[in-house]
């Protein structure tokens, strides 16, 4: 019987077995779904909307194939859209069936519709869209030169983007209000080959708990046969009485045959329990084995899903537009820029400069590109720090241009900056107009987070204690009237360092031209709004941060008519105005980028000086 119960423990053990191998084999369905297409046009790039990613549930893939590089981008519908605008491309959506459709957009034809639609367009409108058509006509019947082809890669738009050769495989997990760009180099078509795949939620969680029960059941069965050999044999021997045996003569085993056919007890235990060690042995091991190959699909997840960790919360005003950017994509942008500017600084290469520098920060660089050229120790502009940023806050705009106020800290200087970047137009990248050194006991106001992002206030906003246009004068006639400014009593002057360092400065050049050209000649200083336009982002606190340009104008000129200045001494100005000396005086321009911290109107705050930078930008001879 005991031999029955380990057959039956065996058959178990092996059925349990098998159905969970089976749950992870045979009958385990496919672990994706795919969607595939073969595109027909041959457009330079294919738009994969969110809507197709999003079709399924779980994480995409993306797969492309082509000839060559291929290049995949993403970021927010939108964005790709305008990128777009300008270039024919195929957009790929689904049908309610699932399926993928691929329809060819051209933006020439649009126009041309949406001018049939409605009124009669006026001259100028219709000149220019067939202008428009007629450009793009004669660019899909002609080879585009290398030059002429706008590049995909490496634009501030993408969230993140991939190239790889011949097969591009992109994993994502990107929400619908977000899409895919594929492209070869921008001239070439597209891959034509495109997939997405979705996982399959495929889990067998009784395939592990089977596959154990399984083993645990042929170690009983291997138990329960062991026991009935036991048994088996210790009922061996006569089960009735044999016949009477003749007398023998005892055996000497000292004789010959001594030790000869003996098997001790001990002998024949040691045998039968190496046996059993042989066949318990594999029954452990096979079970391992199954037990090591059961991923955590294979058994039931009785776990409960951890809770999120609250945060605080911040509520965004109804109708506020996407931000600009992300956190990690102002950092890749920040990290281009600060490679860029060290490369034109070390060549002082002023073209270079301007494709990532604009505003008062180019204007800067452009003079002291000028003077290094000239005066051979003339020292090179600070770096740029290109470490991540330790602030970020981002317009929220669909528009354009924007703007964004970003902080990074210089770990070697141990000091940081705050700076205004500024992307034109969706095809430009972003560029450095605002830089200016922060204070060590600058304290920042609070800002909304930069997945949220911040509006801009109009120029004349009147819900600021001054509207940004006026800023730059406001504060000029500051440094210009000190106490007496009409504007002196709304800033913040007691932890402002730069008015005092300015007026410092300015009394000391005063006292050096007094102690030889008093009697000649004059020195006097001008503070006004500078030429670049004011740049501003809103606080959370209904205040605002507003870059400002300031520009310090010193003028000298003699005032004796037979009195010339001269620049024995001055080789930056001599340089900048180009002349030695000059009967009638020379002005020298300093520019000054400056952030403040505007408060709301009913606010107790006065207006505070974040940071600041002053840096020579000309020099004149006076007509």
């Amino acid at each position: 019987m005991r031999f029955v119960w380990a057959v039956a423990a065996f058959v178990l053990a092996a059925l349990m077995i098998g159905a969970g191998i089976a749950q992870r084999t045979v009958f385990q369905g496919p672990d994706t779904e795919t969607a595939a297409l073969s595109l027909e046009e041959d457009t330079p790039y294919v738009l994969v909307e969110g809507d197709v990613l999003n079709s399924r549930p779980g994480s995409q893939t993306l797969r492309a194939q082509g000839e060559g590089t291929i290049f995949a981008a993403y970021g927010r519908t939108a964005d790709l859209e305008a990128w777009l605008s300008d270039t024919p491309y195929t957009r790929v959506t689904v049908d309610q069936d699932g399926a993928l459709e691929a329809d060819e957009v051209t933006p020439s034809l649009a126009v041309a519709d949406e001018t049939d639609e409605g009124s009669t367009p006026a001259p100028e409108e219709s000149a220019a869209a067939e202008g428009e058509a007629a450009v793009d006509e004669s660019a899909a019947g002609a080879e585009e030169s290398a030059d002429e082809v706008r590049s995909p890669v490496g634009s501030d738009l993408w969230l993140d983007e991939f190239q790889q050769e011949d097969v591009l495989i992109a994993p994502l997990q990107l929400p619908e209000d977000m899409s895919v760009l594929v492209a070869a180099d921008g001239a070439e078509p597209a891959p034509a080959d495109i997939t997405v795949s979705w996982p399959i939620a495929n889990a067998t969680p009784w395939a592990g708990p089977l596959i154990v029960a399984g083993g645990v059941m042929m170690a009983v069965g291997v138990f329960l046969y062991i026991l009935a050999i036991r048994h088996l044999r210790r009922s061996r021997g006569p089960r009735r009485k044999g016949l009477p045996v003749p007398v023998t003569e005892p055996i000497d085993l000292a004789v010959e045959g001594k030790g000869k056919g003996v098997i001790s007890a001990s002998g024949r235990r040691a045998l039968t329990g190496g046996r059993r060690r042989l066949i318990v042995v594999p029954a452990v091991a096979v079970s391992a084995l199954l037990f090591a190959g059961c991923s955590s699909e294979a058994w039931p997840q009785f776990a409960p899903s951890p809770s999120p960790t609250p945060s605080a919360s911040v509520i965004v005003p109804e109708g506020q537009q996407a931000p600009a950017v992300t956190e990690a994509q102002a950092d890749r942008i920040w990290t281009r820029i600060a490679e860029t500017v060290a490369a034109a600084d070390e060549a002082a290469d002023e073209t270079l400069a301007a494709t990532r520098l604009d505003g008062a920060v180019l204007a800067a660089r452009s003079t002291n590109y000028a003077l290094r050229a000239a005066i051979g120790d003339y020292p090179a502009p600070a770096a740029l720090p290109a470490e991540p940023l330790t602030l970020v806050l981002p317009q929220a705009y669909d528009e354009w241009p924007r703007s964004i106020i970003g902080v990074v800290d210089d770990t070697a200087a141990n000091t940081s900056s705050i700076m205004m970047l500024t992307q034109q137009d969706q095809w430009s990248p972003y560029k450095l107009t605002y830089l200016a050194s922060l204070e060590a006991a600058t304290e920042l106001p609070v800002v909304a987070p930069a997945y949220i992002g911040a509006v801009q206030p109009a120029p004349d906003s009147p819900f600021l204690l001054l509207p940004p246009a006026q800023l730059a004068e406001a504060y000029a006639d500051i440094l210009n009237a000190g106490e007496e400014s009409q504007y002196y009593d709304l800033f913040d002057v007691a932890s402002d360092q730069f008015r005092v360092s300015v007026a410092g400065d300015r009394q000391k050049r005063l006292d050096e031209f007094n102690q030889t050209g008093a009697s000649t000649g004059e020195l006097t200083f001008q503070a006004a709004p500078g030429s670049f336009e004011p740049r501003a982002l809103a606080t959370l606190e209904s205040g605002a941060i507003v870059a400002v340009n300031i520009d310090e104008i010193d003028t000298v000129k003699p005032t004796n008519p037979d009195a010339v200045i001269k620049l024995e001494n001055n080789p930056t100005v001599r340089t900048l105005s180009g002349a030695e000396q000059s009967p009638t005086g020379f002005t020298t321009t300093y520019t000054d980028q400056l952030f403040f911290y505007v408060p709301g109107q009913g606010s107790t705050e006065k207006i505070r000086l974040l940071g600041y930078a002053s840096d020579i930008l000309n020099a004149k001879v006076i007509p």
